[in-house]
């Protein structure tokens, strides 16, 4: 490692400062993982939150930069110096627990959609961004967090929980989203309300969600709360020690569709939160699950 190249510690400083300050719910469930898991998750937080950034807050050539960016990752690899913080640690991550170099050029991929990508007219179109997304952070992470079982059948359900989250965020930040010129929402099921790009921006602009919005949001609610179903099954293949973690966090980002139900379904008014005491107590009884498990996978080896 040569002089002017951030220390490991530092970059893996570096990564949990970003997760705890943009990720809270995410970095709130990350706590109930073993200490020595918990670095590897920061670091690919910390990587997808680099790459959002370019294309959330472009600047002149936003195309380049991500360019730029998937050239320094592949020098992380090799091991050769990156001017990027965060990316020492997410290299050291990806040879500790052997990660797949592939999901992360899936990823870049998805990220690039946003430079060029306005709107999706299907369901089977948004899932094409979404597998590059969050699909493969879900994948990503399993190494990580380990299986009882052969990872490929926990894989699926690994992807879907990913997709499930980027869903949610779908949901909660049609407004943001709006102001930087997409809508994620597939145009076909809020054909189905009578909901299109336009209405949606003059509800924006005038500050009244009508019925029709409403509803087209339900609709879109109830079938991201199937996607956390079809998911929850994977969560009894993850090494024990880890599933508190999963479960917590799978209920928090849940409980943002619960606020948007609270809120009648009204997205376009203000970011639907979960507020700080729900967050505890969902955390809470993930904490006491959490211990639990760390003492019985301890038990074995004591009486060996």
């Amino acid at each position: 490692m040569r002089a002017h190249e951030p220390t490991l510690r530092t970059a893996y400083a570096a990564c949990r400062r970003i997760n705890a300050h943009y990720g809270r719910s995410y970095f709130l469930a990350t706590r109930l993982l073993p200490a020595r898991r918990r670095p590897a998750v920061h670091a690919l937080y910390a990587f997808a939150r680099l790459a959002d950034e370019i294309v959330d807050a472009p600047g002149p050539d936003p195309s380049g930069a991500l360019g730029e960016l998937e050239i320094c990752l592949k020098d992380a690899l090799a091991g050769e110096p990156t001017p990027h913080p965060v990316l020492p640690a997410l290299a050291d991550t990806v040879r500790r627990y052997d990660l797949d170099p592939g999901l992360f050029t899936d990823f870049l991929a998805s990220m690039r959609m946003d430079l060029t990508v306005t709107d999706y007219a299907t369901l089977d179109d948004v899932a094409v961004y979404t597998h590059g997304s969050a699909g493969v952070i879900g994948l990503m992470m399993l190494p990580i967090l380990g299986t009882v079982g052969p990872r490929a059948e926990a894989a699926p359900y690994a992807r879907g929980l990913g997709e499930a989250f980027q869903a949610t965020n779908f949901l909660r930040d049609v407004a943001e989203d709006l102001a930087r010129g997409r809508v994620y929402l597939p145009a076909d099921h809020l054909a189905a309300f009578g909901v299109d790009r336009e209405r949606l921006l003059h509800a924006v602009r005038t500050g009244r969600t009508d019925r029709a919005i409403r509803r087209a949001i339900a609709h879109l609610v109830a079938h991201t709360r199937a996607l956390y179903r079809a998911a929850e099954p994977g969560i009894d293949l993850l090494d024990p020690v880890a599933r508190p973690c999963v479960e917590t966090a799978s209920r928090l980002y849940g409980g943002i569709l619960d606020e948007i139900a609270a809120a009648d379904y009204d997205v376009l008014a203000g970011r639907a939160v979960v507020p700080p005491a729900r967050r505890l107590a969902v955390a809470l009884p993930g904490a006491a699950r959490c211990l639990a498990a760390r003492v019985r996978t301890r038990e074995p080896a004591r009486g060996a």
